[in-house]
């Protein structure tokens, strides 16, 4: 991303992949694994990620780039808690803004 071009330069030849990990807070253990290219954001991963887990989900834990009526509505439909810091540019959604996505 972004970052990567500040630090390193521009070079077009070079494609970044990006590692997203679910692990479990208790035990460290990874529950789930996807690799993409530095063209996804962290937030649409997070179905796909929750989708690899088959058993109950406690919570789910993430940064503010998870902040998204989009992954709220994923972890909510799984019946976790959300710990989820908002962005700093967050503003409060509609009573009715979650669940739209489904």
């Amino acid at each position: 991303g972004e970052w990567v071009r500040k630090k390193h330069g521009v070079n077009q030849h070079r494609q970044w992949l990006k590692l997203h990990l679910a692990t479990d807070a208790n035990s460290g253990e990874i529950q789930a694994v996807e690799v993409t290219t530095c063209q996804y954001g962290d937030a649409e991963i997070l179905q796909p990620l929750l989708d690899q887990i088959d058993e109950p989900i406690a919570s789910v834990t993430a940064d503010g780039a998870y902040d998204t009526v989009n992954c709220y509505d994923a972890i909510l439909k799984r019946q976790a808690n959300v710990i989820i810091p908002p962005r700093s540019n967050a503003a409060l959604w509609a009573e009715n803004e979650i669940g739209k996505a489904r």
